[in-house]
């Protein structure tokens, strides 16, 4: 197949460039509307209880939580006259626009004093704003500037709803910034990598036309089914980071071919038939690490599967197509752009015995104290991951200046109020009042409730404190009862232990318990409830690939286990650094909330897994090639890294620094995939394939290509092997100057 391809470029190589610029554009032009149709947030999990006790709320009761916090300060305090007329002013005004519902404040709700601060000079307008999460987005977009110093009040506009603007908004700012400062610094390592700055051009060419063939087909899936927000920043990341590996990979075989004395036509078929069928293995396996995200029922994770699996197969189509097309039209004039005579970081690594081959040699001189000396390490740098704290990310994500961050900042520290935090309980079949009310009363008995509030009035430690009024009459439509609890306090930990709380109390009948911190509960429950099937799936699907691609049961399990090591070493220093706070500092002073995001390490585990794999198939392929070769188990490793372990550095050294972009993000778990991703790739590409992979293969011998006779005639029949032109005679040449792939 890869043999016709070359052909096809050959033969028509600027109508293949022409195809593809044309496609490119069209990817293009649907980026400044791509945003307008794809949904913010999509953390949570959208079939679970809370969210049905949300949607029983709006169809039944036509009540949603408050998503909307309205913070008012004035000097002489709330309970002045005028600042109470402009408050009420204020209130009425917010009631009136369409698609709000549920405004109360201190002075509609009679000068409720949880809605007034100690201070006396500060109180709460809270109110829903109606639709899905985008129209909340836009509606919140025309809100917020109205009612910014109304009515000679100091107004703050927050909540829910303006987090996930604010969030929107820094993703967005994140991509554009991350592109801005990665394309310049990736062509200055290039150069360096290279040595020629056109052969360094190349790569960024494709990784651009990759991201723009991405934000079309992000454009033609969100016709068929909804997408995050965040899928535009895998997109954008990831289709860079691939397609630069890719092109690396192919370039420095390219250049290869031609000072091994093959002319321009030839080294094309070679690099496609070598490294070609390399890239479709690599990118088989990062799609498939992504795929398995799909089983997971969260919008966001669900989101970066389908991103991530349309960008690795744009990644590799853009590197098997246009990049021989441009390679074709250039010809030897990929060598221009030469610096002064400086032949690049790869230009003698095809040599037997360079850096790589040394210390693969001595690596399996004294096997078994490295493997166990690097696997410790490992371990130690993982442990903190043992008490890793999952929670649904808040406002503290966010930087300083955020203002819904600074407005429940405010809240908390000066208000005695849990109003926006409340969990909703929803009796779609009410018994009788009375039942209704004895269990308003045990409810308002817990440890954790301040209060509840439902059709038969308000209880407090177990008695009833406010008997039923007007206010209470919304608690009850249509047959069917909802209960407000208010927590005593906002602390994510309170807030779980009041859910379970709830749902371990009987109760009169089938209820559906909703809120935050129950749609973090949910949330975590649904992730736990399918990583079973998801890691089944992923290991059953690697172990496959794996096999094709070397022939043995053995390899694809150590290269599983090894990959999984470094990651738990990853997770550690996520811990260590985001959620027990240190180094801090060091990473733009990010808020300490003694949590991770709870999709954080899931989406974490699958991207750097993915990157992990497709080194090892960069490395497996070739280590492969040379057993093939020598029949030397030994050898085989230690010429296979010294062929492939410059590109696998350098690969991982650039793609390394496309997601560093990340780090300069104001939204905390943004910068954990910018330490974590990197972490991960460069602890893989140098303790585990330097060190670990070299060290266990030594010890495993000749065993490590064991497979049975059924397996070894299937993968003789199947398997990936090498198909491609025959070389040409050098001409003068020795050695191969650059690492084969």
């Amino acid at each position: 197949m890869l043999t016709r391809l070359a052909d096809v470029i050959l033969r028509w190589p600027r109508l293949v460039l022409g195809a593809a610029l044309a496609l490119a554009v069209l990817g293009g032009a649907a980026g400044p509307v791509l945003f307008d149709r794809l949904t913010v947030g999509g953390f949570d999990h959208a079939g679970g209880e809370s969210a049905r006790a949300a949607a029983a709320l709006r169809e039944t009761f036509g009540q949603s939580a408050p998503n909307l916090v309205v913070l008012v300060t004035d000097p002489r305090g709330v309970d002045d006259p005028a600042v109470t007329a402009a408050g009420t002013e204020l209130t009425r005004r917010l009631a009136a626009e369409p698609g709000v519902s549920s405004v109360v404040s201190y002075w509609t709700s009679g000068n409720a004093p949880q809605m007034r601060a100690s201070s006396g000079q500060r109180a709460l307008v809270l109110a829903t704003i109606d639709g899905s999460e985008t129209q909340v987005d836009r509606r919140v977009t025309e809100l917020a500037p109205r009612y910014r110093d109304a009515a000679g009040l100091d107004v703050q506009v927050g909540g829910y709803a303006v987090l996930q603007h604010e969030m929107t908004e820094q993703a967005q700012e994140d991509a554009t910034f991350g592109e801005s400062i990665v394309f310049p610094v990736t062509l200055v390592v290039l150069v360096l990598v290279f040595g020629s700055a056109v052969a360094a051009s190349l790569p960024l060419l494709v990784a651009l036309a990759t991201v723009l063939l991405g934000m079309g087909t992000i454009w033609l899936l969100t016709t068929m089914t909804t997408l995050s927000v965040f899928s535009v920043n895998i997109v954008t990341l990831l289709g860079l980071g691939l397609a630069i590996d890719y092109s690396l990979l192919m370039v420095n075989r390219y250049r290869e071919e031609l000072h091994a004395g093959d002319g321009r036509d030839n080294a094309i078929r070679r690099m496609l038939g070598s490294a070609g069928r390399t890239i479709v293995y690599s990118a088989a396996t990062v799609a498939v690490a992504l795929a398995c995200l799909a089983w997971f029922p969260i919008l966001a994770i669900r989101s970066m599967a389908y991103a991530g699996v349309a960008t690795a197969v744009l990644s590799a189509a853009a590197s098997l197509i246009i990049l021989p097309a441009i390679l074709v039209v250039l010809g030897p004039r990929v060598e221009r752009g030469r610096l002064f005579g400086y032949r690049g970081l790869l230009g003698d690594a095809g040599q037997s015995s360079g850096f790589w081959h040394r210390l693969a040699s001595m690596v399996m001189r004294r096997p078994l104290p490295v493997a166990l000396a690097v696997t410790a390490f490992f371990l130690l740098l993982g442990t903190p991951a043992l008490g890793m704290n999952l929670a649904l990310p808040d406002e503290r994500v966010m930087g300083e200046e955020s203002v819904a961050r600074d407005v429940a900042a405010t809240v908390r520290a000066e208000f005695d109020t849990g109003e926006q935090n409340a969990l909703q309980i929803v009796l779609p079949a009410a018994p009788d009042r009375a039942a209704v009310a004895e269990y308003a009363g045990r409810l308002s008995g817990l440890p954790g409730a301040a209060r509840v509030d439902t059709v038969t009035g308000s209880y407090q430690s177990g008695a009833q404190v406010v008997p039923a009024g007007a206010a209470h009459q919304g608690f009850a439509a249509g047959g069917a009862v909802y209960l407000q609890v208010v927590p005593r306090s906002e602390a994510a930990d309170d807030g779980a232990d009041l859910v379970r709380a709830v749902r371990a109390t009987p109760e009169p009948g089938p209820i559906l318990v909703g809120g935050l911190a129950a749609t973090g509960i949910d949330t975590n429950a649904a992730l736990a409830e399918r990583l079973p099937a998801a890691l089944a799936t992923l290991t059953v699907a690697m172990i496959i690939l794996l096999f094709l691609l070397t022939g043995s049961v053995l390899l694809p399990v150590l290269a599983l286990v090894l990959s999984v090591l470094s990651l738990t070493a990853t997770f550690g220093a996520l811990v260590w650094i985001f959620q027990d706070g240190h180094l801090a500092g060091l990473f733009g002073d990010f808020t300490v909330t003694g949590t991770i995001s709870s999709t954080l390490p899931i989406m974490l585990f699958a991207l750097s897994f993915g990157l992990a794999m497709d080194y090892q198939v960069f490395l497996l392929s070739r280590i492969r090639e040379e057993y093939e070769l020598t029949g030397s188990n030994t050898a085989a490793v230690a010429q296979g890294l010294e062929r492939v372990g410059g590109i696998v550095t350098a690969a991982a050294v650039l793609i390394s620094i496309v997601f560093l972009a990340f780090v300069f993000s104001d939204i905390t778990f943004a910068k954990a995939f910018g330490i974590g991703l990197p972490l991960a790739v460069l602890m893989d590409a140098t303790l585990v394939r330097g060190a670990l992979l070299p060290a266990t293969m030594r010890l495993g011998g000749r065993l490590t290509w064991w497979a049975p006779g059924p397996l070894r005639r299937l993968h003789a029949s199947i398997g990936l092997r090498e198909s491609s032109a025959p070389r040409a005679e050098p001409v003068g040449a020795g050695a191969p100057t650059s690492p084969v792939s």
